[in-house]
């Protein structure tokens, strides 16, 4: 089994690339970046329920792919639910700052 080093991973969202030893960050706006999320997770889940219709109609038999697709699909969401609480909670412990 080959083990790679965390440093030779991919950088989440492409948000930088790497050039030689100097790094150069592209401006990504946050909304963006947030409506990209939302349009993936949106794509999973619309991927998940055709997969399923279509194993339902018996257009295809192979259900390893649906219940990858459904997985897939579900952890896409427990990921965004998570991540909203965290900025929820954040958002009241900032409000409850004594200024």
């Amino acid at each position: 089994m080959e083990v790679s080093a965390v440093n030779s991973q991919p950088l989440v969202f492409g948000l930088s690339e790497k050039n030689g030893d100097k790094r150069e960050t592209k401006s990504v706006d946050f909304l963006d970046v947030l409506n990209d999320a939302v349009k993936k997770l949106d794509d999973l889940q619309k991927e998940a329920d055709a997969l399923t219709l279509q194993y339902l109609a018996g257009e295809i038999d192979r259900i390893h792919e649906v219940v990858i697709a459904a997985e897939r699909a579900s952890l896409a969401l427990q990921l965004a639910v998570q991540i909203r609480n965290k900025v929820i909670e954040a958002y009241q412990e900032i409000s409850r700052m004594q200024i």
